[in-house]
């Protein structure tokens, strides 16, 4: 069935053939949005809520009239599914498809453009008829290097979602390939899974659900189990690894502006002993969490009197200089310059904060920056050896660096020069040439002369 073979036809026509020729696809079968399959898409997976959805598409009234069509733009749409980000028929419609699959779509007002309809377009109250193509659909990507990606089977309910010290209540399943290694119902600290062996992705996708949502979350191995993998799942090192996880309830942690001064002095020894235990146990971004979570609560707080201001500063400078030791550790060295920054911008003498800015400028070959670091922490501390073997390893790689520079230039101008000389030999050999068949034709036309006239 293609939508011109039937077009131009009024309502109550449309829903007639739509409903011999298609099926219902609505919930609450309501005849709101009729599905008839054009081609058949591939076998196998249907987009999930909140998936990022790549579709072409036509619309049409039902006199047949044209109202817009990616197709001319020659650009397929894109949006996540199931987010009230397009019409209700849409998403409806294409989460009932397949990848490769066209349909076309009969959409009643109330899942369309509704009473108002779209200036200049649509009339109010009309039905509209979509021809789509389901070009491709994926999971949404939670993390910027793509490391956790959820696709939503069950939504959730209302609006609220899980923050960091939140506890919540979740049935968890794992699955490593089709093996199921991991089966439980468990309650954790958002921000703490590890303590009940929760994989680093479970626990950071925690703020993104709400309650009685159930979703497939794809971890790659920095948030599941690493390069260690875990011998109590028989699971390998650098594994890819699917858990199926329900939030069955939570109960939220008190925000920042939600808890006085003395209420935060309070718990930031605790957080900080924790974030501490996760690094020397090599859970750095566990500790990053928690020492995140002391500056989110002290960073913009002034204190009563000296004493507190100072106690309250002395949290947040050593939150900083923790989190550029768990920055160096996992190789994030750009936001552990940030973070000595936050230091040094408040104590432009702090020995760990310059040292530490040195030892990731060092890493990111910015030797003569990291040089100037290393000399102010022996201006601040004479003795300190580190600096001074870092000073050393500063001035070699330099070195080292500027004889690899000076050989790459050798070799691009003696490519240059090796170029340079080969075209010059080429044009001699042209001239030369050239000039051999000059010679040759003056010497025809001299001889042609001495025949033409008498000797």
């Amino acid at each position: 069935m293609t939508t011109d073979q039937f077009l131009p036809m009024d309502d109550n026509s449309a829903t007639a053939v739509f409903d011999a020729n298609g099926v219902d696809v609505t919930p609450r079968k309501d005849r709101g949005v009729f599905k008839v399959v054009r081609r058949q898409g591939l076998d196998g997976d249907r987009p999930m809520i909140g998936d990022k959805v790549t579709v072409h598409y036509t619309g049409k009234l039902l006199s047949g009239k044209k109202f817009d069509c990616s197709r001319e733009r020659k650009e397929p749409f894109c949006f996540n599914v199931g987010k009230g980000q397009v019409l209700k028929a849409w998403d409806i419609g294409v989460m009932s498809m397949q990848r490769g699959e066209v349909c076309t779509l009969l959409c009643k007002p109330d899942y369309a453009y509704g009473p108002t309809g779209n200036p200049d377009k649509i009339p109010p109250n009309s039905s509209v008829v979509f021809e789509m193509e389901l070009l491709n659909f994926e999971g949404e990507i939670l993390t910027t290097d793509g490391g956790i990606v959820r696709r939503i089977k069950v939504k959730g309910e209302g609006y609220s979602n899980p923050n960091d010290g939140a506890s919540v209540d979740v049935h968890l399943e794992g699955r490593c390939g089709d093996r199921l290694f991991d089966c439980r119902d468990v309650s954790f600290v958002v921000g703490e899974g590890e303590d009940k062996g929760i994989p680093l992705g479970v626990d950071r996708a925690m703020d993104k659900m709400q309650r009685g949502e159930c979703c497939l979350l794809y971890l790659k191995p920095k948030y599941g189990f690493g390069s260690e993998g875990k011998s109590e799942y028989k699971v390998g090192p650098d594994k890819d690894i699917v858990y199926e996880v329900t939030l069955k309830d939570f109960k939220r942690a008190k925000e920042s502006w939600e808890m006085d001064v003395n209420e935060k002095l309070d718990v930031v020894s605790v957080v900080k002993n924790k974030g501490n235990q996760y690094f020397k146990a090599g859970r750095h971004h566990q500790a990053v969490i928690q020492y995140q979570r002391i500056i989110s609560w002290l960073e913009f707080e002034c204190g009563t009197g000296i004493e507190q201001h100072k106690r309250i500063q002395d949290y947040v400078l050593t939150a900083h200089l923790n989190l550029a030791l768990c920055f160096l550790r996992l190789k994030e060295f750009s936001q552990a310059v940030e973070s000595c920054n936050k230091v040094i911008e408040q104590d432009e003498s702090n020995e760990k904060a310059l040292y530490r800015r040195g030892e990731a400028r060092l890493l990111r070959n910015e030797y003569s920056l990291a040089m100037a670091d290393f000399q102010k922490v022996l201006e601040v501390n004479p003795s300190n050896r580190a600096a001074r073997g870092q000073l050393s390893s500063c001035q070699s790689k330099m070195k080292e660096h500027q004889e690899q520079e000076k050989l790459i230039y050798a070799n691009m101008f003696q490519k240059f020069a090796d170029r340079d000389s080969k075209t010059g030999r080429t044009r001699r050999r042209k001239d030369e040439s050239m000039r051999s068949s000059m010679n040759g034709e003056v010497g025809i036309k001299r001889r042609r002369r001495s025949q033409d006239y008498p000797s």
